[in-house]
């Protein structure tokens, strides 16, 4: 990711997972922000590599390919769009094999009140950050099925767990996310695969910034860490292999949160 840790500097943050090797690897929004560390991160690993995104991800890639010599597969997809999101799926079984790992970390954290939230932007919003999710699943483990199992991992946030206000849409998926995951490590457990979440304080992300970072803002939440630094992207890429790989083979039905003790302050 430009302007992120170098390739192997990036590497060294995640741990080598030897197992990772090879494994072909489904992410949604994984060409910026979060899920451009977290394609980086399976791509150093040597994983197969195949992510969507609405907006056009190829400089991304391109960036990839020169410092890592491996380019993942784009596959230009609204995820909202069920049907096309499906035929990516295949798109990517044809280019890398079955699914093995999915990734569904795609969301849309924009801020609003709940006064201002009519209908459509209320089912836009679930659309996004929770339909998407069961969908994307239901499509992996349909592949998985046919292999000999696999792992999903979601993506939750800390803020339904701290009750944040200014977007209730969001945080009311967040909560359904862990609730979704655990119903799904419970049904196809016994298919060999493994169903856990990642919950992720407040990561800096040029979008972040962008739109509603502040320097105020930022100071305001590292002194609500208990460790007093500000998480980037990479820093979610450790815990992401850790869940994908054999080394947390008997983790299911769980989530890790990475958010520098936010949750923890008590």
């Amino acid at each position: 990711m430009k302007g992120g840790l170098s390739a192997a500097k990036q590497a060294a943050r995640a741990g080598h997972y030897s197992d990772l090797t090879g494994k072909s690897v489904f992410i949604t929004g994984g060409g910026s922000g979060i899920g451009a560390a977290v394609t980086e991160g399976f791509i150093q690993q040597g994983a197969k590599v195949a992510f969507v995104q609405r907006s056009d991800a190829s400089p991304f890639c391109d960036d990839v390919e020169a410092r890592c010599g491996v380019r993942p597969h784009f596959i230009a997809c609204d995820i909202t769009d069920i049907a096309a999101l499906q035929v990516a799926f295949d798109h990517a079984r044809e280019r890398h094999g079955p699914v093995e790992i999915l990734v569904n970390n795609a969301a849309n954290d924009t801020r609003h009140s709940t006064e201002e939230v009519d209908e459509a932007f209320w089912d836009q919003s679930i659309a996004i950050n929770l339909k998407a999710y069961f969908f994307a699943a239901q499509a992996a483990i349909a592949q998985m099925k046919q292999g000999k199992g696999g792992t999903i991992i979601n993506f939750s946030s800390v803020a339904y767990m701290a009750g944040m206000a200014g977007f209730p849409a969001y945080t009311s998926s967040n909560a359904a996310i862990v609730a979704l995951t655990q119903s799904l490590a419970r049904e196809f457990g016994r298919s060999g695969i493994r169903v856990n979440a990642v919950a992720p304080g407040m990561v800096i992300t040029p979008r972040q910034i962008a739109l509603w970072l502040t320097e105020e803002s930022i100071s305001n939440q590292l002194a609500s860490q208990c460790l007093p630094e500000a998480l980037v992207p990479e820093d979610i890429v450790g815990a992401v292999m850790f869940l994908a790989s054999r080394t947390s083979r008997m983790m299911t039905g769980q989530t890790l949160i990475v958010d520098g003790g936010f949750i923890a302050r008590g």
